[in-house]
């Protein structure tokens, strides 16, 4: 559901983030809290509540870039960007990840601007994948 101040792009974001990954990470839930001091946007928890898969939508900064990876060596991150180049994004993870050891991957996707017209169907149903976008994984 959409917040009051969210904007229509960040809710996309997450929509088209869960259907991306739902295959790999069925269990995925949308804005629940883990207990973290930050809330992911898409989450997938194991069975020790550690998160498995962490995505966010839009707007990310360096410094929760650096603490999420260097607290959740294991987690595959995903950062969805709306119409954007992700060189700039992928200078700043990739310096993050190059400082700690993981065993996980960190991608950034970017959603065309249209992406509401192309992979939403006049039912609400979400038709996208990987080959749709642009992939960068970090690793």
């Amino acid at each position: 559901m959409k917040k009051p101040i969210e904007h229509t792009t960040h809710v996309l974001m997450k929509a088209f983030i869960w259907a991306l990954y739902l295959p790999e990470y069925p269990g995925l839930a949308v804005e629940i809290p883990i207990g973290d001091r930050y809330k992911p946007d898409v989450v997938q928890l194991d069975a020790q509540a550690s998160p498995l898969f962490w995505g966010e939508a839009g707007k990310v900064s360096p410094q929760k870039i650096r603490s999420l990876v260097r607290r959740y060596p294991h987690t595959h991150f995903a950062i969805a960007k709306w119409d954007s180049a992700l060189d700039h994004v992928a200078d700043i993870v990739g310096e993050a990840v190059s400082k700690v050891r993981r065993n996980a991957p960190f991608d950034l996707i970017s959603l065309p601007e249209d992406s509401a017209d192309k992979f939403i169907d006049q039912q609400g149903n979400i038709t996208i994948t990987f080959d749709d976008i642009p992939l960068v994984r970090l690793k």
